[in-house]
């Protein structure tokens, strides 16, 4: 609820062309009373309302300036949105008056849980941030409710943990992110956590776990990128985005020895070839699949599949890398080139390969 009633007097009494003596005089009060009402010091009684709505022609709702806040379950989530978005400390009387409406409703409580964990991470203010646990906490019991697909009990005992690692109760935050560890979700925080805290050797796997899951979701979304670049016609980003992750993921060879980062590289060079074709550029695609060429022999010559032998990756258990493409480089290349749909990659890839195959003859 929102009161405007004080800039609504001073508005209508200026409007009127109306000196706070003569609005007092009209009113039978004094002129200390009608410089408090306009101040927000002192407000009106009820029947000086009246009398003041009536001479100004407004009712009292539009003389007051009221307005009631929509503080249905919908709105009121959303205004908690708000303040987090615009960082608004106000946000936090809010809270605790949704919680009070509605302490029953999983999408309010955990928007104020994380309204609260916000600032109390922002500020290092220790009570803001136990409100936030408290909230996390409860909205967990609550959890039945959510129909968020993207919020789950795993993301709110991290969202928990991580507010224990910032009131310093360490130990209870990697604790419970190992628990809620399914699918290695929060191998980064607790590898991180761990290493520094020293405890250098409990961090590796977890390190290295991460780092080889990066490797999969980065090349699937750079993929994914390319496809959405060149389907809007965006050629050059399609490029681009291919030529940056080759980029990476070629730093990541050991030495001269190969690793599967090379497979992926000779695939995302042929895609590459293929944007470029689509650009016009005939002579840089001939060179990307070329070197895509050599790279697939190069990495089937001695391919490895192991995790461990990949750039700053320790021993992983068992891991090992296994996709759909092919099953060796060469075929994975080729088979790319001719399920692009671009003809003239699939054209291109046939007269690389015929080369090829006239030296073989020789």
């Amino acid at each position: 609820m929102q009161i405007g009633l004080s800039g609504n007097i001073r508005a209508l009494r200026k409007e009127r062309r109306l000196t706070q003596e003569q609005l007092a005089e009209v009113l039978g009060v004094t002129v200390g009373a009608v410089h408090k009402w306009e101040s927000g010091l002192n407000m009106p009684d009820i029947l000086l309302l009246i009398r003041m709505a009536d001479f100004f022609d407004t009712s009292v709702d539009a003389l007051l300036g009221y307005r009631m806040n929509d503080n249905r379950l919908e709105t009121m989530e959303q205004r908690l949105r708000e303040y987090r978005r615009k960082k608004d400390r106000e946000g936090l009387a809010e809270a605790e008056k949704a919680l009070k409406k509605y302490h029953y409703s999983f999408r309010i409580v955990y928007q104020c849980a994380l309204l609260y964990s916000g600032f109390g991470f922002e500020s290092g203010d220790r009570a803001l941030l136990r409100r936030a646990l408290e909230l996390f906490e409860r909205s967990r019991m609550l959890l039945g409710q959510n129909g968020d697909p993207e919020i789950g009990d795993q993301t709110i005992c991290g969202k928990i943990a991580r507010v224990y690692l910032a009131v310093d109760e360490t130990e209870k935050g990697v604790e419970l992110l190992k628990k809620s560890n399914a699918g290695g979700l929060f191998d980064h925080d607790i590898g991180h956590i761990l290493a520094v805290c020293k405890r250098t050797d409990e961090a590796a796997p977890y390190l290295s776990k991460a780092f080889t899951s990066i490797f999969t979701q980065l090349c699937d979304t750079v993929i994914g990128c390319m496809n959405v670049f060149t389907q809007r016609g965006d050629y050059a980003s399609a490029e681009a985005i291919l030529s940056w992750a080759v980029d990476v993921f070629s730093g990541l060879r050991k030495g001269s020895k190969p690793n599967y980062l090379d497979k992926v590289c000779s695939i995302l060079l042929t895609a590459r070839a293929g944007t470029q074709l689509l650009e016009g550029k005939d002579e840089e695609a001939l060179a990307s699949l070329l070197s895509a060429k050599t790279l697939a022999a190069f990495f089937d010559a001695k391919p490895s599949y192991e995790a461990a032998d990949i750039r700053f990756v320790d021993r992983v258990g068992d891991v090992s890398a296994y996709d759909d493409v092919g099953a060796t480089a060469a075929q994975a290349v080729e088979n790319v080139a001719k399920g692009s749909g671009i003809d003239a990659l699939a054209s291109l890839w046939e007269s690389v390969s015929a080369e090829e195959n006239t030296d073989d003859t020789k």
